[in-house]
């Protein structure tokens, strides 16, 4: 069961979480994260110590910030920057949009190459409200495997072509790898190309449409795990996330949180 804090007691509650997660870090409460070969794939991971706290990732912010990637905004600063990867359309997104309007939320939407041939009205109207309409690869393939700095490249700059037939530009300059999988070679290559790679701080299992979780589910992850700057993943596939979104934001408003976009977190 979960209790929906006032303002003022919600503020309370974020500064104890601040302490503890001060605490945690100096405790060794985080995961620290290990080196590993350049060429090495890496699957994006996470490690959360106490509720309200960044979570540590298979790489730290420095190592990525060097790469010219992010997984979390200024850890100071109670603003969250909400994005959607999007491989297909099935009828949740328009409702998705008007929740966030409603909330004046601007999101990142992560696109592949078949959501621009088969929902193009709805990659306009993204970008028509304010949207990120970012680069999620052409065909989603598991980047990390791509050794040909070329074949990396192409990826990219077919959705790119296909964003520039939909909306008349190039997507916005952020990537974010399929599956979350990459190695270094890959961020250093999609940095070259003028791109911040986009990982996460927040997620939770919305990606199986056979198996959607509950309400109760989808608030026991995204409620308590709720960080300053957290980049918060979703897919804009889920019947669950266009279902609670409106309240969603509303608890994370009235906890304190306003919404950024990723504009403020490039590299």
């Amino acid at each position: 069961m979960y209790i929906i804090f006032g303002r003022k007691a919600a503020a309370a509650v974020l500064s104890s979480a601040i302490l503890i997660c001060a605490a945690a870090a100096a405790s060794g409460g985080i995961v620290s994260t290990t080196s590993a070969p350049a060429s090495a794939s890496v699957s994006w991971g996470l490690s959360f110590s106490d509720d309200g706290c960044t979570p540590s990732g298979s790489k730290s912010s420095d190592e990525l910030k060097k790469l010219g990637a992010v997984y979390t905004g200024d850890t100071e600063q109670k603003r969250i920057y909400i994005t959607f990867d999007a491989g297909y359309e099935n009828g949740n997104t328009g409702n998705i949009l008007d929740v966030l309007k409603k909330h004046d939320a601007t999101a990142a939407f992560f696109l592949v190459g078949n959501y621009f041939r088969t929902s193009p009205e709805l990659v306009k109207r993204m970008a028509k409200e304010g949207h990120i309409v970012a680069n999620h690869t052409m065909n989603h393939p598991d980047m990390s495997q791509i050794t040909d700095e070329n074949a990396f490249s192409e990826e990219l700059k077919q959705l790119e072509e296909l964003c520039s037939e939909t909306i008349g530009r190039l997507p916005d300059k952020f990537y974010r790898p399929p599956q979350g999988k990459f190695t270094e070679e890959n961020l250093r290559t999609a940095k070259a190309l003028g791109y911040t790679t986009v990982l996460w701080s927040l997620a939770y299992a919305d990606w199986n449409n056979d198996s959607q979780p509950t309400k109760e589910q989808a608030f026991s992850k995204l409620i308590p795990r709720i960080h300053n700057g957290a980049i918060v993943l979703l897919h804009s596939t889920s019947a669950t996330n266009s279902e609670i979104l409106d309240e969603l934001l509303t608890k994370w408003e009235d906890m304190g949180y306003s919404f950024g976009s990723l504009e403020e977190l490039k590299q």
